[in-house]
């Protein structure tokens, strides 16, 4: 396993899910080449899609920007090593 410690910068999330949260990226880096941030990402939200149901989205890296609309009490952003993950469920809405 990788050495170091996850820090949050940012969240809404319940503390039981942001644990989750790192300990599957910490999974992720252990399973996958630390320059692969696409199949980081997607086992990330392959765990919490089944855990906590379909709609997340997860980014991986360490230089990204974005805008989301999430639902309340399912983001967290933090570092670990040198990356940044966001994890969010995505709100969806039909006009």
């Amino acid at each position: 396993m990788l050495e170091g410690k996850a820090v949050i910068e940012d969240t809404d999330m319940p503390d039981k899910m942001q644990i989750q949260a790192m300990a599957s990226a910490f999974e992720a880096l252990d399973f996958y080449d630390v320059f692969d941030c696409t199949s980081i990402a997607a086992h990330i939200k392959k765990e919490f899609d089944t855990k906590y149901g379909f709609g997340w989205q997860c980014v991986v890296g360490s230089s990204f920007g974005c805008f989301f609309t999430h639902f309340k009490g399912t983001f967290v952003y933090f570092t670990l090593e040198t990356f940044n993950f966001l994890i969010f469920k995505g709100a969806f809405y039909f006009i």
